[in-house]
């Protein structure tokens, strides 16, 4: 069987009194993309937030498992170290920086690996062109590739990419999910939140589906079909979403 890299069992989160996840069973193996898609507010990013330390947990340390170590409540900067990194919605790069300053701020915890500026710059030609830039000076898109960047940057066993197609156009989105096929092909294992169910089911080897802080489904894009999808999105009985 592959290994495991990333496990959650009963995981739960709050924002305060606010339970924002309900026992979260989740899984991914070594090699895979999974996606994990959902309506607005379904928990998808809280559960990002949750698994990469920017959320306090509301279970047990061991109920988080990265490649075998319970590392729930580990605070962000220990879990890069240990091979886990983020592109956060919204992109988030340091507009005063430079292009390759942003790149090089995603290096301060690599122990080796295999990714640094010349591999990034291969995978994303403009940003080596714009290398020299400022954040305020780039496309959205370029913005969203430096976010990439600055997590592989780290090397990272597992990437989490939360809506990393949000504001963007159709065109960037296709550059963007060639790159994330091309990580994958890599070595990196990958998770994308991702609202837009055709893009998720393009890239993904499973999906998981959310809704209101709950797994609804999940399976094979192959394997599901879009009545099923439909209806644990959006939260119908089957009956009613097929009607």
């Amino acid at each position: 069987m592959p290994e495991t890299v990333l496990k959650t069992t009963n995981l739960k989160a709050f924002y305060g009194d606010f339970q924002a996840l309900f026992g979260i069973d989740f899984e991914i193996a070594m090699g895979e993309t999974v996606a994990i898609i959902g309506a607005n507010g379904a928990g998808k990013s809280t559960f990002l937030r949750t698994i990469t330390g920017m959320l306090a947990s509301g279970s047990k340390k061991a109920d988080i498992e990265f490649l075998g170590r319970p590392v729930g409540g580990l605070p962000p900067h220990e879990l890069v170290v240990c091979g886990m990194a983020m592109v956060p919605e919204g992109r988030r790069i340091f507009p005063s920086l430079t292009v390759e300053e942003n790149l090089l701020a995603g290096a301060y915890a690599r122990k080796g690996g295999n990714w640094d500026l010349d591999r990034v710059y291969e995978l994303f030609p403009v940003l080596k062109e714009r290398r020299h830039h400022g954040g305020i000076e780039l496309s959205g898109g370029q913005l969203q590739m430096v976010a990439i960047g600055r997590a592989l940057m780290s090397s990272p066993r597992l990437l989490l990419c939360d809506e990393v197609s949000l504001g963007l156009a159709p065109i960037i989105v296709r550059v963007i999910y060639q790159a994330i096929e091309r990580i994958k092909a890599q070595g990196t294992t990958v998770v994308v939140v991702e609202q837009d169910i055709n893009t998720a089911l393009s890239v993904a080897d499973r999906i998981y589906c959310f809704q209101e802080g709950r797994v609804s489904l999940t399976g094979r894009p192959g394997e599901v079909t879009r009545e099923e999808i439909s209806a644990a999105y959006f939260g119908l009985d089957k009956t009613e979403g097929a009607a």
